[in-house]
């Protein structure tokens, strides 16, 4: 006699949906990892640059996104990185470290290293640019709360502990109701010693012409720690001298996905390439 719920004398329900479950879930697991190859995909090998085999089944059909403020984005696409890095490979053996070359806080090169986004503001759901700064009418809605600091007029100080520049506005995002980035304003335009030497005459010994430098530079606020009994801002990332390197900014009062990125990256590979003893081995 069968018990109850039992299709025959070996399978029941339990059983089925214990079958149904798993092929269920090996079913999701493999459309999960087919559509995180969607980017970043195929690899590259990593001594000869070639493209490695994926094989047939595990790259998804090219799908293409409708973009919230027009436009669209085709993936998976052949889309390669065309950047030249300067880094030289440390040993021959796959997976080698790599040493920079030239400047990598500003070279794209590891802690440093950033995509390449789109050269256009992100935007509010508006169509507005997102991060601007207070001073902007863009902002005109936008205040500090009172009862926190005010952090235009403190001075910023490097990993050196000498003082880099001075706050001068405050960028926030219209989305999200955070302050994104102080501006720093830097003494002497932002031209760091060396460039004020090299600058100081022409070719022929006649005097240069008008700055044209910078002198202001963005600081992310997650890179920076307010120590309110000196009203200053402590950069760790950097030294002082560093902040003249900021990448600057296309327009004054907004800024691309991009430029974030490079600023960003500026900072974060600071954290690693500001001193030479900072890239050393701790033990």
């Amino acid at each position: 006699m069968q018990e109850i719920g039992a299709f025959t004398g070996h399978i029941d329900v339990a059983q089925l949906a214990l079958i149904a479950f798993t092929i269920f879930f090996f079913g999701l697991v493999f459309y999960l990892r087919r559509e995180d190859r969607r980017e970043g995909y195929p690899l590259e090998e990593d001594t000869t640059g070639r493209p490695e085999e994926s094989g047939v089944i595990w790259i998804p059909e090219p799908k293409t996104f409708n973009l919230p403020h027009g436009g669209t984005f085709r993936a998976p696409n052949d889309e390669r990185e065309t950047r030249t890095f300067k880094l030289e490979r440390m040993f021959v053996w796959p997976g080698s470290p790599s040493r920079p070359t030239g400047n990598p806080m500003l070279d794209a090169v590891g802690p440093g290293a950033y995509a390449e986004r789109k050269d256009e503001p992100d935007l509010t759901m508006d169509g507005e640019p997102k991060i601007v700064p207070l001073r902007s009418a863009a902002a005109k809605e936008f205040y500090l709360e009172s009862r926190d600091p005010d952090p235009r007029g403190m001075e910023v100080v490097g990993a050196d502990r000498k003082v880099a520049g001075t706050i001068k506005d405050v960028w926030i995002d219209r989305s999200e109701y955070i302050a994104r980035y102080y501006e720093v304003e830097l003494p002497g335009g932002g031209v760091t010693p060396a460039t004020e030497s090299t600058a100081a005459e022409g070719e022929s010994g006649a005097p240069p012409a008008a700055s044209t430098a910078r002198k202001t530079v963005l600081l992310p606020v997650n890179f920076s720690d307010m120590e309110m009994p000196a009203r200053q801002i402590y950069v760790n990332a950097i030294l002082s001298s560093q902040f003249a390197d900021v990448p600057k900014l296309k327009k004054p009062d907004s800024i691309t996905f991009l430029e974030e990125e490079k600023i960003t990256a500026y900072y974060g590979g600071g954290q690693l390439y500001a001193t030479p003893q900072r890239a050393e081995p701790w033990l």
